[in-house]
């Protein structure tokens, strides 16, 4: 199976920073035309017009809140009446959030749930069935290391991608003899404004990646003759992840939490 970019349109959530940003570019540089979703539309127009300008494609630009309620019919809506047909997908919107799950804020919980969970699904769902029908496309779904084992003090976090892992990989096994390509990318500390949202540098654990290493990662994964169901961005995370399955379910909470809060 060979993947084309050339010529086609790939959807970025979370496109105003970080593997948003990066996974934009690099769609760019194969020749895809991106469509940009975010909350920060004076930051969307900066990336949309770098863009235009480095790579000579179409980069089109929709400001949305994807938390709120009829957000991804509006965001199918607006591309339709566009006349922009998606042909990759990447679900890249998503946040962390670090203590005690009985201290939390419920509102920022429930909103977490619905952006790392609720939108990823919903998303995939309104544009899956029509790469499906043409035999072709990827959708690409931004995972985590935190998929591989619970997280105390980031316990919805871990849960959120542990779900995106499965989902992503169960989905990709479905899809393949339609023509589809779906990956989980697993990346692990990444320099981001991720650990400024989560507001605690502790949650950083591992080497730190790049952006551009966890996209090239991904690029490089479905490159492949037969692309795996999901990767691991890394050599030092994928030892990370190896590892930790050999260890007891129990002794995992309390290493990763030993971790987390050293």
């Amino acid at each position: 199976m060979t993947i084309t970019f050339r010529g086609t349109t790939a959807l970025i959530t979370g496109a105003s920073a970080g593997l948003g940003t990066e996974f934009a570019d690099q769609f760019a540089r194969r020749g895809a035309d991106v469509v940009l979703v975010a909350r920060r539309a004076d930051r969307l127009e900066e990336i949309a017009a770098e863009v235009r300008s480095r790579h000579g494609v179409s980069a089109h630009v929709v400001p949305l809140d994807l938390t709120e309620p009829g957000a991804v019919a509006t965001l199918a809506d607006e591309l339709e009446g566009r006349g922009i047909r998606v042909d990759h997908v990447v679900n890249n919107a998503g946040f962390g959030m670090k203590g005690a799950f009985a201290e939390a804020d419920a509102e920022r919980i429930d909103a977490l749930v619905q952006l790392n969970v609720a939108v990823l699904t919903s998303l995939t769902r309104a544009f899956l069935p029509a790469l499906v029908a043409r035999g072709s496309g990827t959708v690409i779904n931004i995972a985590s290391t935190a998929a591989f084992q619970p997280l105390a003090s980031m316990a919805i976090y871990g849960a959120s991608k542990a779900y995106v892992l499965s989902f992503t990989e169960a989905l990709a096994h479905e899809v393949r003899p339609q023509g589809v390509t779906v990956l989980a990318v697993c990346p692990g500390a990444t320099a981001t404004e991720f650990f400024d949202v989560v507001g605690d540098a502790r949650a950083a654990v591992g080497a730190m990646q790049t952006p551009t290493q966890v996209v090239d990662a991904a690029f490089r994964a479905l490159a492949r003759r037969k692309p795996p169901y999901s990767i691991v961005s890394g050599v030092q995370n994928k030892t990370g992840a190896v590892i930790v399955g050999l260890v007891p379910r129990r002794a995992r909470v309390a290493l990763t939490a030993g971790l987390l809060e050293r």
